[in-house]
């Protein structure tokens, strides 16, 4: 699946895409300074509960608008959660700096964020690249983590791309010579190619009928495919970008945090994978949805949040 195509159907989709315009002085809603200070990156609060969540968005590159599938199960949860772009994405400034596009970058900006909110012994969440960096936090700064979720997020680069050449291979051949031609003659914004990424989206994205909910396709309108295509690269099946190589499998027995780990049997990443990372964390369970894709919490909502609330909550 092509992020930059993704991009491109969603601002041609049939809806009306709003991009809301934050202010400083909105609800709940916090600028963190980050990168000793230089910037700025944004926040919002939602709920008054005792258990606080840092939600971690995908990308890299994205915003956290898609996860705005939380909001409905707040109210009476006991949740208190933090919506967060990342440093360059979203609601976030957004620096030409090319240096700060990196792993141990965007690491560094959790830390300057949860001190910046005043988080102790929160619950740290991650989907897909957020995943990611939940992952490196709860390696480096365990201290501060009273849970830990990793959801839609295999353990090394190299596994990801396995599954997503093995979803490739699985279209017919018809469309995977579509692919092929187009890409060698870099001209995927052709309708032909176009047409076989939307199978892929629609089965390995998010399984809902198109339109896609409103916040879905808002955090693709909003994209910022520079970090995307320095830290990625092109697309979903190469990585060439400064994250081909990261690999955590042999440190996953160091996380010592009470972990759920979720994933989805149409998901961008190998349920079997998720699976292995739960066996291979400690304290660790496994919950995978039968009819889900890597928008779990989109497309089974029911399941999804059945499972996290819980959780969250420590009643699981």
């Amino acid at each position: 699946m092509n992020r930059r195509e993704m991009l491109l159907a969603a601002a041609a989709a049939s809806v009306s895409v709003s991009v809301p315009a934050w202010a400083a002085d909105a609800p709940g809603v916090r600028y963190v300074p980050v990168v000793g200070g230089k910037h700025r990156v944004w926040t919002q609060q939602v709920g008054d509960g005792a258990i606080k969540v840092l939600l971690l968005h995908g990308g890299p590159g994205f915003s956290h608008d898609y996860l705005e599938a939380f909001t409905p199960h707040i109210p009476g949860s006991g949740l208190t959660i933090y919506y967060y772009d990342q440093l360059g994405c979203g609601n976030s400034d957004h620096p030409t700096d090319t240096s700060l596009w990196t792993v141990e970058r965007y690491l560094s900006e959790v830390e300057e964020v949860r001190r910046g909110l005043g988080l102790e012994h929160f619950v740290l969440y991650g989907h897909s690249w957020g995943g990611m960096l939940a992952i490196e936090y709860a390696l480096k700064y365990p201290q501060h983590l009273s849970r830990l979720v990793i959801s839609s997020m295999t353990a090394s680069s190299a596994e990801y791309v396995r599954h997503a050449t093995a979803m490739r291979a699985a279209l017919p051949a018809a469309d995977q010579a579509t692919l092929a031609k187009y890409e060698t003659a870099g001209d995927t914004d052709n309708p032909a190619y176009q047409a076989v990424i939307d199978k892929l989206n629609a089965e390995h994205a998010c399984r809902l009928p198109q339109p896609w909910p409103e916040p879905i396709l808002r955090t693709f309108q909003k994209a910022n495919l520079a970090i995307y295509n320095q830290m990625q690269g092109p697309n979903e099946f190469v990585i060439t970008g400064n994250i081909k190589d990261w690999d955590r499998w042999a440190d996953l027995s160091k996380i010592k945090t009470p972990t759920l780990v979720m994933g989805a049997k149409y998901d961008e990443m190998d349920p079997e994978q998720i699976r292995r990372e739960g066996r291979l964390i400690p304290n660790a369970r496994t919950w995978i949805s039968e009819r889900g894709s890597h928008l779990t919490m989109w497309d089974d909502a029911e399941g999804y949040f059945g499972a996290l609330i819980p959780f969250l909550q420590g009643k699981a």
